[in-house]
């Protein structure tokens, strides 16, 4: 183990037995905002101490038994017995370094929220509406071998199919934030410009275009802990819905736009049967965006320092080609190459998702050790 990583642990260690103290004193006891915190920081910091006292008592395990294994030259069974011990200790000692690698990374409280995929047509007309179609096929079909539920909350249809722009709602199994759906922290690598080559149907000559389409990933807002926005801010305006969704949706004034007058911000929703409903989602599409925009501007004001995995929070970006003529996948943050287009587009994402957590968690691992240098 890198001597930063333990020097983390053992502060760690000392942390943990200042939190018995400070539990165990009545003021904090009487003080039961103060007593849960304290008590949910005592939480996970037992389970990191508990996993390096085990990797300790195993380090402790394989010198005995190293030592053993020398002094047993000559009594075979001895040795043998030694060297499973050994094979054992190293077996574990890996796994468990691994874990504790992963439970100091830190934690993006994001990560575990429920989401909105944002996607838009951009250059290459109506095929590139029609890719904006194919993303959103895509995104539902792996966030269905999640079991994840999804739902559209706005769509704009092209004329030949596909959307101009669509917005989605995913959310996890267990919807309350605190149980951790997990959706945001899988799709957020999505953010960004995603560029397609292959033969339009609307092409005659066989030639192979080049069209794009952005996506950007919010995490749903905690009702909670959302920002605050002054109704007086609010210009609400409602209109007769248009697309499917049987005879009901064009009979009234059901579907919803708000806009953040500050901001220019818009959010819609037509999805929903009634007005209300759609309104209070088109809410939570507004808050999630001014949030994003406000974490957009500071990601900005820190790009100098830090490099962000996803870019410089341009949506034009491009962050991932798709190449059916060739079949490849190419995502151009990690140089990833996979021949298993066809798979992908049906929802087969767990390969690019595992390979940018992966590169994430290295990255963040990274400058643990610049920071403890």
């Amino acid at each position: 183990m890198k001597p930063f990583l333990r020097a983390r642990l053992e502060r760690y260690a000392v942390r943990l037995s200042e939190l018995d103290f400070l539990l165990s004193r009545e003021d904090i006891m009487r003080d039961m905002s103060q007593f849960l915190v304290l008590s949910r920081e005592h939480s996970d910091v037992a389970q990191l101490v508990s996993r390096y006292q085990r990797y300790q008592q195993r380090e402790s395990d394989l010198a005995a038994a190293q030592a053993l294994q020398m002094d047993s030259a000559d009594d075979v069974d001895m040795a043998e017995m030694a060297q499973e011990e050994i094979t054992s200790a190293e077996a574990e000692l890996a796994q468990l370094h691994a874990e504790l690698q992963r439970m100091l990374l830190p934690k993006d409280p994001d990560d575990a929220r429920n989401a909105f995929v944002e996607i838009r047509a951009g250059t290459g007309g109506d095929e590139s509406a029609l890719f904006a179609g194919d993303l959103l096929r895509m995104y539902a079909r792996y966030c269905e071998r999640r079991g994840w539920k999804t739902e559209i909350i706005s769509e704009s249809p092209s004329e030949l199919g596909g959307y101009k722009e669509v917005v989605l709602r995913v959310a996890g199994q267990d919807s309350n934030v605190a149980s951790g759906s997990g959706v945001y922290g899988a799709l957020k690598f999505e953010s960004g410009g995603h560029r397609v080559q292959r033969v339009p149907v609307t092409e005659t000559q066989g030639r192979i275009h080049t069209s794009a389409c952005t996506v950007a990933v919010l995490p749903e807002p905690d009702e909670h802990e959302a920002i605050k926005i002054n109704p007086a801010d609010l210009r609400i305006d409602t209109y007769r819905a248009s697309g499917a969704g049987g005879q009901h949706i064009n009979k009234t004034d059901s579907a919803v736009r708000i806009t953040h007058i500050p901001t220019g911000i818009v959010a819609e929703c037509q999805d929903g049967r009634s007005q209300h409903s759609n309104k209070a989602q088109a809410l939570k599409v507004l808050t999630a965006r001014i949030q994003e925009k406000d974490r957009s501007e500071r990601a900005a004001k820190d790009a100098a320092e830090r490099k962000s995995l996803i870019g410089s929070g341009d949506r034009s970006d491009r962050i991932r080609t798709y190449n059916f003529p060739q079949g490849r996948l190419t995502d151009h943050r990690i140089n990833l190459t996979l021949y298993k287009l066809l798979a992908i587009m049906e929802g087969e994402l767990d390969d690019v998702v595992q390979a940018l957590q992966a590169y994430e968690a290295a990255q963040q691992l990274a400058e643990l050790e610049v920071a403890g240098a």
